[in-house]
């Protein structure tokens, strides 16, 4: 005979859990019946909405990939505790989450500035300055976005079966080869799910980027600083640009739920 699984019904988790979902909800049926629908396509399509779209793409995704490059290696080291003193970094990895946007685009200052730490060498030395300039917003995307990615990835590297990859290591595979036929191809789902996230905090960065970027139309005003400029004169115009990038958001993210499903099974 078969046990059947016998389960309670927590029902008073019903009541904090319907109004918690309208604590999310309501904000963003406000927004999109506040909108301006009858003049929605036109604000959207002035240049200057198009430029700061076309700014916010080119950023989040640049921080994006720059993540992927040195996060993925770093949740390896992290979830594997090859380096000395593991517990530490993780909790450095995880300081910019905790920081205000406005201290990290301070910190930025301190160390990319045209007198940081690193900035100052390197304008000295080669005239490079990422303070006002495209490459201060993607820097300070990056900065707050990556540990999104290196979380989700750290988890998914301490859950891997390792056995793939010492069968690998006894049949004479390299360290490099197994990283790469084997462990990365095992943990896409994550990988995916969590440039996912790293990409929608690094198109929503507002505070870091006004901090060390600046507001500079078609420079560094991506989309959030584009609807902080509209809100102080057209709320109409902040409104509209907002349900555009609610739009573009929840887009990407239903087109990937699939992998954030995979990613979260056991």
């Amino acid at each position: 005979m078969t046990a059947r699984r016998i389960t309670s019904r927590p029902w008073f988790l019903v009541a904090p859990g319907l109004l918690a979902i309208a604590f999310l909800v309501v904000p963003l049926a406000a927004l999109l019946l506040e909108s301006p629908w009858g003049s929605f396509a036109a604000i959207v399509t002035t240049p200057t909405a198009l430029e700061a779209l076309r700014l916010s793409a080119v950023t989040s995704v640049a921080a994006t990939a720059i993540a992927a490059v040195i996060g993925i290696p770093l949740a390896w080291l992290l979830a594997r505790e090859v380096l000395p003193g593991t517990r530490a970094l993780r909790a450095l990895v995880i300081v910019p989450l905790l920081l205000p946007p406005v201290v990290s685009g301070v910190a930025l200052l301190a160390a990319f500035g045209r007198r940081g730490l690193v900035g100052g060498p390197l304008y000295d030395a080669f005239g490079i300055q990422f303070p006002f300039s495209t490459a201060g917003v993607v820097l300070a995307e990056t900065f707050v976005a990556m540990p999104f990615l290196i979380i989700t990835l750290e988890g998914a590297f301490r859950s891997l079966d390792r056995r793939f990859e010492d069968a690998a290591v006894t049949l004479g595979a390299s360290s490099w080869t197994v990283f790469r036929r084997i462990t990365l191809p095992l943990i896409v789902p994550s990988i995916i799910a969590g440039g996912v996230l790293c990409w929608a905090r690094a198109l929503g960065e507002f505070g870091a980027t006004i901090t060390f970027a600046g507001n500079l139309p078609g420079v560094t005003q991506t989309m959030p600083l584009a609807v902080y400029t509209a809100l102080e004169s057209d709320r109409d115009v902040a409104i509209a640009l907002s349900v555009l990038l609610l739009a573009l958001s929840v887009t990407v993210l239903v087109a990937l739920r699939g992998h954030y499903l995979r990613a979260a099974r056991p």
